[in-house]
């Protein structure tokens, strides 16, 4: 097993899970074997409790984790599911090493943070690395941070254990230039390597972000004030995608320098024919259309927070991408639409409404998705915004004054609710089991819906991963594939509450139409999409399919949206 650790200095938010991600497929493209690992110095057990507005969205793989966005940029660049086995915070680490305590399992020995604490992370490394020729790792936060020791000393440790040729280090530092002087400065990354080397490691490679290209100049002045070779020093400006930046790092032979360093020659040459047209497409698309995000997690004080729906801007970039279409994305706070007509939104070619907790916006978007239906706007609404599309179709379709039991316990129409199976464990405080959280399977029947994952062969692939999955009974058990069906999807979910089986009839009646629903062990039928045959595009789904798409693979529902929206 060989380790790349990647650390980021100056300030957080570097791009060090982009650069990261990169360097894994480059790695990939040159015959390798990779996988990665997100550090989270925090200590919370996982991202789930964490606010979008703070950390950015919270990623769910296909086994439930609910982890930091870094690892969708993993999944995304890699091609790969990755499980959340692959995330490590702080929180876990010591749980971890306290049940053990309690179990008796260290034989009487007094618990320290040396060994204990490093050889924990060092063995939850070396178990995700398994059977991979690269594992790469990256410690979130910024060097000088105290809660980043623990790691930076097990990676230490690891690198003495693995020896010097199987580790590799690798710094993602920031490089600013100051408006009053017009200058990019090379000093915070020196002082970055200085407390690196602090901790005892010397970095192999510098990867130095900054608003445009590294000069000479500058390159060679971190080489002379940190002792590191020019050649290993990156240059890593600001670009249209980050599709990109493999590329980038690709004209500086990134890959053959880590290979080299590794003392490994390349097992087949890289081919980035198609990653080119793709990215060539996003930066220089044929035609643009405008979207209509309408969320809640949008401000923070006096800033946005776009990482709140990262995923949902990746998967609409990967559909115009096959599409050769841009997509312009423009934030609406949906707050801002409860109290009035939204006839803002006639001029986008489509309206997203994304997923969500609470009460806070609730009636802006339901506005938002009324005006998408009367009017004809394409329309794709993601986990909360089914629930919110089934309540307007309730409220201004069949008369009823609907509402999901989330916002309004005492609602006499509850279309949205917690199902009584569901109630009862509620009750004895087990909230974490009442969530239908990571993949899931949906049986879909004919419909436009079921059109666009033939088309995008999305069936074909989830069909071959069942097949695959047979001899394994728990995990076809936790997919919910306990009923034979022709046409099955696989996709992600984060959520509690249901579409409440009451009310389906009367919404089918009055033309809600749900094409596809994962079938319970009880019998029970949950409803994972609805749709509106004869509007333009009117699509929702409990899951989040955005999870799935991929630079090369977009997900079924967003190709189908950026195309209905292109042709408006």
């Amino acid at each position: 097993m060989r380790v790349i650790v990647v650390t980021g200095g100056v300030i957080s938010g570097v791009g060090k899970g982009v650069a990261t991600a990169s360097i894994g497929r480059i790695l990939k493209e040159y015959g390798f074997s990779v996988t990665a690992i997100k550090i989270d110095p925090y200590i919370n057990y996982d991202a789930g409790t964490l606010r979008p507005t703070e950390h950015g969205e919270v990623w769910v793989t296909d086994d439930g984790g609910e982890i930091d966005q870094d690892l969708g940029n993993y999944e995304r660049f890699l091609s790969v599911d990755i499980p959340k086995t692959n995330n490590i915070t702080t929180g876990q680490i010591y749980k971890e090493i306290i049940d053990k305590e309690r179990r008796g399992k260290f034989l009487g020995q007094t618990v320290q943070f040396i060994p204990h604490v490093p050889d924990e992370i060092k063995r939850r490394i070396k178990e995700a690395g398994k059977d991979y020729d690269f594992v790469l790792v990256e410690i979130g936060g910024t060097i000088g941070d105290y809660e980043n020791l623990p790691f930076l000393f097990a990676t230490k440790s690891l690198e003495i254990e693995l020896g010097k040729n199987n580790l590799v280090h690798i710094l993602v530092s920031y490089m600013p230039v100051p408006s009053h002087v017009g200058e990019m400065k090379t000093k915070p990354t020196q002082q970055a390597i200085r407390m690196l080397n602090e901790t005892g490691i010397f970095p192999d490679f510098v990867l130095c972000r900054a608003v445009k290209p590294l000069d000479d100049v500058r390159k060679k002045k971190i080489e002379t004030y940190a002792n590191i070779s020019s050649e290993n020093i990156i240059s890593a400006p600001d670009i249209k995608s980050i599709y990109r930046v493999p590329l980038n790092f690709e004209k500086e032979r990134l890959g053959e320098k880590i290979l080299k360093r590794f003392e490994l020659k390349p097992r087949k040459k890289p081919d980035w024919n198609n990653w080119k047209k793709l990215v060539e497409k996003i930066e220089n698309p044929r035609k643009k259309i405008t979207v209509a995000m309408v969320g809640k997690y949008v401000d923070i004080g006096d800033f946005s927070l776009v990482d709140s729906y990262i995923s949902i801007n990746q998967a609409l970039e990967h559909a115009g991408a096959e599409l050769d279409i841009g997509v312009d994305i423009k934030w609406i706070d949906s707050k801002q639409l409860e109290n009035k007509k939204p006839t803002a939104l006639k001029k986008f070619d489509g309206i997203v409404i994304p997923g969500g907790f609470g009460s806070s916006g609730v009636d802006g978007k339901i506005n938002a998705i009324k005006f998408a239906r009367e009017n004809n706007i394409p329309f794709l609404g993601l986990c909360f915004g089914l629930q919110l599309g089934v309540i307007e179709f309730a409220r201004n379709v069949c008369n009823m004054k609907a509402h999901t039991t989330e916002v309004d316990p005492k609602t006499k129409y509850p279309v949205i609710d917690v199902l009584p199976s569901q109630k009862s464990i509620l009750a004895e405080n087990k909230y974490g089991g009442t969530m239908r959280l990571g993949a899931y399977a949906a049986i879909l029947e004919r419909s436009k819906t079921l059109d666009l994952y033939i088309k995008t062969k999305r069936l074909e692939k989830d069909i071959k991963r069942i097949e695959a999955l047979k001899k394994d009974k728990d995990q076809l058990f936790r997919l919910g594939l306990i009923h034979d069906a022709k046409n099955v999807v696989l996709e992600r979910h984060r959520h509690r509450y249901e579409v409440n089986p009451k009310f389906i009839d009367i919404l089918k009646k009055h033309g809600l139409v749900f094409p596809g629903y994962h079938v319970r062990e009880d019998g029970t039928r949950l409803m994972e999409f609805i749709e509106l045959p004869k509007h333009k595009f009117f699509i929702a789904t409990q899951a989040h399919p955005e999870f799935k798409s991929r630079l090369g693979d977009p997900a079924p529902l967003f190709l189908g949206f950026v195309e209905a929206a292109c042709c408006r």
